[in-house]
């Protein structure tokens, strides 16, 4: 005869599993879900193949199912075909099969914008600045820009004929190059700058696989050289790459076991933290580094690590923002696809994710919210999680004139710099005259008809339309008339009211041609605001020690 605490327990506990098996799904029902879900997807798929009423690309169509799909989630999730692959692993591994030229659109002309040191492009005489007519046999245009890239790259070893013509299509030019593995730089500049003293200033400009071994190469041979007493790190633009290399790149400046990073991911056993774990080069040269808007990623995990540990003066504008990692899966047909697998945390424990692409999201469940909260430094200074790094000591970019912005999407100091180049070549950069090559330029702008439109006549011109097409009286058109008729002087006062700033661009664009990649770049640090704060807090032993709240210093 059964007692009747043991009669309580069995009838207890069938309602317990009644009540909660709602909160107990378990993998075999999510296992179903999935299920369900690939064989509604691929009934839907088939059916809309084989009867839609106009005929159907199954691949293309099947594509547009896996967009859809990851356009759910975040941006950086994304499927990567065939076609694709090659730039993704140019981003990723810093190198390709190519002839070391990198092009853009100015105007209506595609243009040689970079030619690599070394490789056949240079070798065989291509400029920056020559227009490409024919690639591989096909005609080139703006509009199938994007085809080029193809076109270029191939198999080490093998040839491609380039088309091309340059000094205002003066000369028309065929080259048989030959592709090479061309490694792409991630450091574009490292020296001492200014050239007389112990501060270096390193330019990075991704995080691919070869940045950590730039970043050692040069400070090695910069040390030979002479003390390296301070270091001015510039990530501004940098949209980042590989997490490991970020965290190699930190090593060159943190302590030994200092923590760099740290990720998680869905399930609490999937935190990794990443430390130092060697001395660093440069233990205890003063440290800068320079972000902005465009800085991301890795960029975000070096400035995040610097200055939780006080190591070094954050200087800019605020960082971009995004704490994600993510993990390449390998698919058959040669496609790949990149999924969001973590987020990142800094030593002090922030995740510095902008925006929460979880939140509201009902493909999303159990969501982890991206909140702004308090965090501190090894020096007890706060910092914030959620909206990427806030510099320490923010100097914004000094505003351009419209008319300068103008300029610079139309291609014309890009352009104008050709046309100077080529009537000038024989001159001395250095004793260019400022005046003198803007009044060049003011000729050359005529020539070339051009007509600036600021934004405010542009809004007069809609108002006028607006008026016009609502039969509004004649004074009120005559009116607006009167007042477009005032901003025509407005293209040449701006010229001369932002002639310092134009004639700046001129000379950046000119450096390139004379100087090279690391002369434009100095050219371009010579009025840098942001570069020139950053060295003057370098070497204010009190301001940098007030910024970093170094007090036993």
């Amino acid at each position: 005869m059964l007692n009747k605490s043991k009669i309580k327990a069995w009838l207890i506990a069938p309602i317990f599993l009644f009540i909660f098996a709602g909160f107990f799904t378990g993998k075999d029902d999510v296992y179903f879900q999935i299920e369900k879900s690939i064989d509604l997807f691929g009934r839907i798929y088939k059916e809309v193949t084989f009867n839609y009423v106009d005929n159907i690309d199954p691949q293309e169509f099947m594509l547009a199912g896996i967009k859809g799909m990851l356009g759910a989630l975040d941006p950086y999730t994304i499927f990567i075909d065939g076609n694709n692959k090659e730039d993704f692993d140019l981003i990723t591994n810093g190198k390709y099969g190519g002839v070391g030229i990198s092009i853009g659109v100015r105007g209506d002309l595609v243009t040689v914008v970079e030619v690599f040191d070394g490789y056949s492009a240079q070798k065989q005489g291509v400029r920056v600045g020559d227009n490409l007519i024919e690639v591989g046999g096909k005609k080139i245009t703006p509009e199938n820009v994007n085809e080029i890239s193809s076109l270029v790259k191939g198999a080490p070893g093998t040839i491609i004929n380039i088309k091309e013509f340059r000094d205002n299509k003066k000369d028309t030019l065929s080259f048989n190059l030959v592709r090479e593995e061309v490694i792409v730089k991630s450091l574009a500049y490292a020296g001492f700058y200014p050239k007389n003293s112990n501060n270096v200033y390193m330019r990075l400009t991704n995080f691919s696989r070869s940045a950590s071994d730039e970043v050692i190469t040069a400070l090695k041979k910069l040390k030979a050289e002479k003390e390296i007493k301070s270091v001015v790190l510039d990530l501004r633009g940098n949209p980042g790459g590989l997490l490991d290399v970020a965290v190699n790149i930190c090593e060159n400046f943190l302590k030994n076991h200092q923590l760099i990073v740290s990720t998680k991911g869905r399930e609490e056993d999937s935190k990794k933290s990443y430390f130092s774990d060697q001395e660093p080069l440069l233990g205890d040269s003063r440290l800068a580094i320079l972000i902005d808007g465009g800085s991301a990623s890795a960029s975000e995990i070096v400035a995040g690590a610097i200055q939780d540990h006080d190591r070094g003066v954050i200087l800019g504008t605020k960082s971009f923002g995004k704490g994600l990692v993510q993990t390449i899966t390998p698919l058959d047909f040669n496609t790949s696809l990149k999924i969001t697998t973590a987020k990142y945390y800094t030593p002090s424990g922030r995740c510095i994710q902008k925006i929460d692409y979880a939140n509201h999201n009902k493909a999303i469940v159990e969501v982890d919210t991206v909140v702004k909260n308090k965090f501190f430094t090894d020096n007890k200074r706060d910092v914030f999680s959620a909206g990427g790094i806030t510099p320490d000591s923010t100097i914004p970019y000094i505003e351009e004139g419209d008319i300068t912005k103008d300029l610079l999407a139309k291609g014309l100091f890009f352009q104008f710099a050709d046309y100077y180049y080529y009537a000038n070549a024989k001159d001395d950069f250095y004793s260019i005259n400022g005046q003198k090559v803007f009044d060049d330029f003011r000729i050359y702008l005529n020539k070339q008809k051009y007509i600036y439109k600021s934004p405010e006549e542009e809004d007069v011109n809609k108002l006028l339309a607006l008026v016009k097409s609502k039969n509004f009286n004649n004074t009120i058109y005559g009116n607006l008339e009167k007042v477009k008729s005032e901003f025509k002087n407005i293209g040449e006062n701006d010229l001369l009211k932002y002639q310092k700033e134009i004639t700046d661009e001129i000379k950046i664009e000119l450096a390139s041609r004379y100087l090279g990649n690391d002369g434009e770049i100095e050219e371009i640090l010579s009025d840098d605001i942001q570069f020139k704060s950053a060295l003057n807090i370098l070497n204010n032993t009190k301001i940098y020690n007030y910024l970093l709240r170094n007090n036993n210093k």
